[in-house]
């Protein structure tokens, strides 16, 4: 999906030029490529609106530089002020529609609730984004995951996600992407809780850990399955 982008070219650069463009409501910015740069600026809202959508960040940006012809780009970076939350910079990447790219695209969980979740386990998503390498016009807004048929102690890891011919996936794949945990009973819980306090632990730090038990219970079970699977 593409993503329309207004800006106007500037000519200096600095400290000095960043504050007075902030001070007009206009946030600095930077065109890389071809092996050179464009210093640019933006009306603060269409910053801040190409920051926060997800499409800003996954789709190809058709970038209008006043007086110059349209340019394809993706969002690069983007500095915020930490104590704000204002937009201090963007960064842009003119990219060619010829070559790949790398880019990180969501992942979303699709479905009914999974079989594993009526049964009384919780639906883990261990990754929120994928890294891909693929040509522009094949980036997608996410990669969806079908978790409808989890039971619990299934899950799906990165060599089993599916994608479209001509995208590659970068993350090991050996990385669980999703899974049902099984959920642990009160009594565990209280007992690991009644454990910690008298070893001086914080509760909220052992209930964390009981959490990634639980976790790490699922993943160990479903790859015990696949390996049962594969003896088959």
């Amino acid at each position: 999906m593409k993503y329309e982008l207004e800006v106007e070219k500037r000519d200096h650069a600095g400290k000095g030029v960043a504050r007075q463009l902030r001070r007009q409501g206009k946030v600095p910015g930077v065109l890389y490529g071809g092996g050179k740069s464009e210093f640019v600026a933006m009306d603060y809202k269409t910053a801040r609106s190409l920051v926060i959508s997800q499409v800003g960040h996954t789709g190809l940006l058709t970038v209008r530089i006043s007086g110059a012809q349209e340019r394809i780009a993706v969002l690069q970076d983007h500095q915020i002020d930490p104590i704000t939350g204002a937009i201090l910079h963007v960064d842009l990447f003119e990219v060619s529609m010829k070559k790949v790219i790398r880019v990180k695209v969501p992942v979303t969980v699709i479905g009914e609730v999974p079989l594993g979740v009526k049964e009384g386990g919780i639906l883990h998503q261990v990754l929120r984004e994928l890294h891909i390498e693929c040509l522009p016009a094949q980036i997608p807004d996410h990669i969806e995951i079908d978790a409808s048929g989890f039971g619990i102690g299934d899950g799906v890891y990165v060599k089993e996600v599916a994608v479209p011919t001509g995208i590659k996936i970068l993350d090991d794949e050996d990385l669980m992407v999703a899974h049902v945990a099984t959920k642990m009973s009160e009594a565990k819980l209280e007992s690991l809780l009644a454990r910690e306090a008298a070893e001086g632990g914080s509760p909220v730090a052992t209930a964390e850990k009981a959490a990634g038990e639980g976790a790490g219970a699922a993943a160990v079970a479903a790859s015990d399955s696949k390996s049962k699977e594969g003896k088959k």
